[in-house]
């Protein structure tokens, strides 16, 4: 199958598709200037009423046909779409965060193809990545942590066991756990047999949200604070040796910048070499 047929090409208007959108963390300006222009034009929007935030509909087209799903499954929610754009109507189909982690899109976009729909896939932008800008740090710390691992805890959806908690904790690396809030006892116990009980932890609530909140405190205290503060769903943790090199202003140099490091675009002058 030719992969480009199924992609709609660039027009002034929308054609009639499926354009599959990461609406991001929650705050609209975090959106990407594509998703914005599509979202404004979009004759249909099937949106994820219960992860994304009704501030992400700012813009859009007052006679827009609004559809929540946080009630349907998806065997209400592919034929919607089919049947509207076999109607000439484009649809976006409106997900949290990034398409590519967590989001059931892989489903959809099978019912999709054995429709013979067209559809694009627009990107967003990812919780760890909006965590990450909201506490000014970076996850990869030279000479300390070189590797972020995006993983959640098994729950009702199984993980292989080679992803086991215990088995990515052992790397020490930046950890973002999505997913996890109702496992916190578990997963803490497991991080703690690889990580200091005083690697700081970053609790992040409804990233990009009006009621955003985000604390950082030690990964010992993670799920007596995760059950003080009832967090259930929305929190991503990022356990990370990053955030207290960070906290301390204690991060190494990276070579990209160095006088000393030349590459294809600046050598080392004659006096440094």
């Amino acid at each position: 199958m030719d992969i480009n047929s199924l992609n709609p090409q660039p027009t002034n208007f929308l054609t009639p598709a499926v354009y599959i959108v990461g609406a991001g963390p929650g705050d609209p300006d975090l959106l990407t200037v594509k998703a914005q222009k599509i979202l404004a034009k979009a004759d249909v929007i099937i949106f994820a009423d219960s992860l994304v935030p009704q501030q992400i509909l700012v813009g859009v087209r007052a006679d827009a046909e609004i559809i929540p799903t946080a009630d349907k499954t998806l065997e209400e929610i592919v034929p919607l779409m089919v049947e509207r754009v076999r109607q000439g109507k484009s649809v976006v189909r409106l997900h949290s965060g990034d398409l590519s982690l967590y989001s059931a899109m892989s489903e959809q976009i099978q019912a999709l193809i054995n429709a013979e729909i067209t559809f694009e896939v627009i990107p967003g932008i990812s919780a760890f990545q909006a965590a990450a800008a909201a506490l000014k740090v970076e996850l990869t710390v030279p000479g300390l942590v070189q590797t972020i691992i995006l993983s959640r805890v098994s729950g009702r959806t199984g993980i292989p066991d080679s992803e086991d908690l215990a088995n990515l904790a052992a790397i020490k690396a930046s950890l973002c756990l999505y997913l996890s809030a109702r496992h916190l006892e578990q997963a803490q116990e497991k991080l703690m047999r690889y990580y200091p009980s005083d690697t700081p932890v970053a609790v992040c609530f409804r990233l990009g949200w009006p009621d955003e909140k985000i604390w950082l405190i030690p990964l010992h205290e993670m799920a007596q604070h995760t059950k003080q503060e009832n967090l259930v769903r929305t929190t991503l943790y990022i356990i990370s040796p990053a955030l207290a090199a960070s906290q301390y202003h204690q991060t190494a140099r990276s070579r990209l910048y160095h006088p000393e490091h030349s590459h294809l675009f600046r050598s080392i002058s004659d006096g440094q070499s």
